[in-house]
């Protein structure tokens, strides 16, 4: 047991450890809370003349379901950054989901899914994910967001090598089409996901960390305890 905590330790500061459980956690909160809020109210539709040329290319559920081990490596990569570094990503990333949940009560939207023959590895996955993802909370794209988060997370970072960072916006860029080409996502929810992901990051940089939030991880500025 020593050792595992050991393990854990070196690979997750303690600094780090609450940020990432409270980002899941409101993530989730406000994923589902507001679908449980505006699940029946009138949802708009932005599909786009754009939207109807994509294709659909089921096999794209691949890069759609497995970017979440990529966003699992790229968050902890940002939380062994330097405390404040650290501080102001999840900071941003907090912040990026209230603005999330303003628009997905604010503007509920929907798409049209197309119709999926139920033959084929690829065509009953993706019939699997549109039994477990309602067509709801589409704009902002909280995968395209995540996705571009991951990516200018350690964009900037000096411990981060050049080729993970190209790796990093490549596979950003492939979440961001497989969303597209799911029928997931249209691509105004696409734009705004990534350019919230943007903006945030530079409000949690100019502004630094806001005292509320840091209440929120039970701390006191200027008197954290090093993990």
């Amino acid at each position: 047991m020593r050792k595992i905590c050991k393990i854990q330790a070196g690979v997750i500061p303690g600094y780090s450890l609450f940020p990432l459980i409270l980002a899941l956690f409101f993530n989730t909160a406000v994923y589902e809370g507001a679908r449980m809020i505006a699940g029946k109210w009138y949802h708009y539709n932005m599909e786009s003349s754009l939207d109807h040329i994509l294709p659909f290319w089921p096999p794209a559920i691949s890069v759609y379901l497995g970017c979440y081990l990529f966003w699992t490596v790229n968050y902890i990569l940002i939380a062994r950054q330097e405390r404040e570094a650290v501080y102001q990503f999840f900071w941003s990333d907090f912040l990026s989901r209230i603005i999330c949940l303003f628009f997905f009560l604010l503007i509920p939207t929907t798409n049209i899914r197309p119709y999926v023959a139920v033959d084929g590895f690829w065509n009953r996955a993706i019939l699997w994910l549109y039994s477990a993802d309602a067509a709801d909370n589409l704009f902002p794209s909280i995968h395209c967001l995540v996705s571009w988060l991951c990516y200018i997370g350690i964009r900037k970072s000096r411990n981060i090598p050049l080729w993970y960072k190209v790796f990093s916006l490549v596979m950003a860029l492939m979440v961001c089409g497989s969303t597209l080409l799911t029928k997931q996502h249209v691509v105004a929810d696409v734009i705004g996901g990534v350019l919230l992901a943007e903006v945030c990051i530079y409000i949690g940089r100019r502004k630094g960390v806001p005292r509320f939030y840091k209440r929120l991880l039970f701390l006191k500025e200027g008197r954290e305890a090093d993990a």
